[in-house]
C-alpha cells in the first residue's frame, strides 16, 4: 500500500480507503471481516457518515483494540431521527449524533471531522457565519476532533472551502463521468441535458477545484469513485464500455490534491479486488482511450445510490429501491431472487406519496418519485 500526505493535516493516509456506506447491510461479523483485510492490505482511513446506530456499533467493535490503526472521517450533521437518516444544522440534534458516533465508535476524538453534505454556496456561508461552525471549531479545540473538513458534491462549495483558510480538507465526488458535467450553483442546471458548450474534457470548474486545492494544501478524498458501480457496465455507463475498479481508482488518484479514494465493501474480496490496483500495470490502469469517446453530460438523472434523498415520510430506503430497479432492468425478465429481496423490504415503492421532497436533497437530479412508479409497475 502507498500512502500520501492529506493536504495541510499532514497525515499519511492510504490511497486507497474504507467508504463504510454499505457496511450498513451487514452484521457485526461481516463488518469485522471487512475491516480486518482492510487492515492487513495497509489501509488506514475510512469515512462513516452513516448516522444509523447499528452500522456504528458495529465499525466500533471491528476496531476495538485497533484505533489508533485508524484515520477515521467522520460526520457532523448527519443525523438518526425516528428511525432514518437526516441531515441538520440544528445543533441540539447535531450535538447529539455527533456524541453518538464517539461513543459507538468507543473512541473519544474523530480525526476529521466533517461538516457534512454542504451542496449549496449559500449554504456554506450560512454554516460558516453562524453556530454551526463555532461548534465545530469547539470540537476542535476541546481535541474531539483533530482536523477540520467538508464533505460536497459541487465543484463551487468546493472551491469556497479550499479559500477557506480552516477547511483542511474536503470528501468530493470524483469520478470520468462526473468530472465531464458542468458547474452551477443550481442542481438543475448542473445536470440539465441540453447543455451546449463543447467541453472536450474535464468540465473547468471540477479542474480549478483539484488545482486550487492543490495550490492551497486543502487535501481531496474521493467518494463516489465507482459512480455507484455504473462504470462498470457498458450498458450503464455514459462511455458505453466498462471501466475496470483499477481504472476508476486511477482515475480519482491522478486528480491533483487527492491523497485517497474511499471505497465501498461488502466482503474481503472486494477489498482485494481493490487493493489490486497497487500492483496493476500501467496498462491495466489506463483510462486515457475510454475517456476520449465520453459524452459530455451523460450523467444526468441517473442515481449513485448515495442516501442524500432520506428521510422518507413513508419510510422507503430510496437508494436500495433504486438500487433493485437499476439491477432489474439489465435483464430481460426480473429474476426470481431478486424479487425476494425487493418483497422483503420493510416499505417499497408502492408505498411512496409522491412527495417529491426526496428530490429537493438529491445531489444527482434524479426524478425519484417518477423512479418508484417505474419500480412499482416493474415488480409487481
Amino acid at each position: 500500500m502507498r500512502y500520501r500526505k492529506l493536504g495541510k493535516t499532514g497525515l499519511a493516509v492510504s490511497e486507497i480507503g474504507l467508504g463504510g456506506e454499505w457496511l450498513e447491510r451487514h452484521n457485526t461479523e461481516e463488518v469485522c471481516q471487512v475491516v480486518r483485510r482492510c487492515e492487513e492490505q495497509g489501509i488506514n482511513i475510512l469515512d462513516c457518515w452513516m448516522s444509523e446506530p447499528n452500522v456504528r456499533s458495529n465499525i466500533g467493535k471491528a476496531l476495538a483494540g485497533r484505533r489508533e490503526k485508524w484515520f477515521i472521517q467522520g460526520h457532523i450533521g448527519s443525523t438518526w431521527q425516528n428511525g432514518q437518516y437526516v441531515r441538520t444544522r440544528e445543533l441540539p440534534q447535531v450535538k447529539a449524533a455527533f456524541q453518538d458516533l464517539l461513543d459507538r465508535l468507543r473512541t473519544d476524538y474523530i480525526d476529521l471531522g466533517m461538516i457534512h453534505f454542504v451542496d449549496e454556496p449559500a449554504e456554506f456561508h450560512r454554516i460558516m457565519d453562524g453556530e454551526f461552525f463555532r461548534y465545530v471549531r469547539e470540537l476542535k479545540a476541546q481535541g474531539r476532533i483533530r482536523h477540520i473538513g467538508l464533505s460536497t458534491h459541487n465543484p463551487a462549495v468546493g472551491k469556497l472551502a479550499a479559500q477557506s483558510d480552516v477547511i483542511e480538507m474536503i470528501l468530493f465526488s470524483a469520478n470520468p463521468a462526473f468530472d465531464m458535467l458542468p458547474a452551477t450553483e443550481n442542481l438543475d442546471d448542473y445536470f440539465a441535458d441540453n447543455y451546449d458548450e463543447k467541453l472536450g474534457g474535464i468540465a473547468p470548474e471540477r479542474a480549478e477545484l483539484y488545482k486550487l486545492c492543490e495550490q492551497n494544501q486543502v487535501g481531496i478524498t474521493v467518494m463516489k469513485g465507482y459512480a455507484g458501480g455504473r462504470l462498470f457496465s457498458p450498458e450503464r455507463s455514459p462511455f458505453g464500455v466498462a471501466l475496470t475498479p483499477v481504472q476508476c481508482i486511477h482515475y480519482a488518484l491522478t486528480r491533483p490534491a487527492v491523497a485517497s479514494i474511499m471505497v465501498g465493501f461488502d466482503t474481503p474480496e472486494h477489498v482485494d479486488a481493490a487493493v489490486a490496483y497497487e500492483t496493476a500495470s500501467m496498462e491495466e490502469k489506463n483510462y486515457a482511450g475510454i475517456l476520449a469517446k465520453a459524452p459530455r453530460h451523460g450523467y444526468y438523472g441517473q442515481c449513485t445510490y448515495c442516501g442524500h434523498c432520506a428521510p422518507c415520510p413513508a419510510g422507503i430506503d430510496i437508494a436500495m429501491v433504486n438500487k433493485f430497479y437499476d439491477l432489474a432492468v439489465m435483464q430481460d425478465k426480473v429474476p426470481d431472487s431478486l424479487k425476494a429481496h425487493y418483497s422483503q423490504l420493510s416499505a417499497s415503492a408502492d408505498a411512496c406519496i409522491g412527495c417529491r421532497s426526496c428530490e429537493s436533497r438529491c445531489p444527482f437530479g434524479v426524478k425519484i418519485a417518477d423512479r418508484m412508479d417505474m419500480t412499482k409497475k416493474l415488480f409487481l
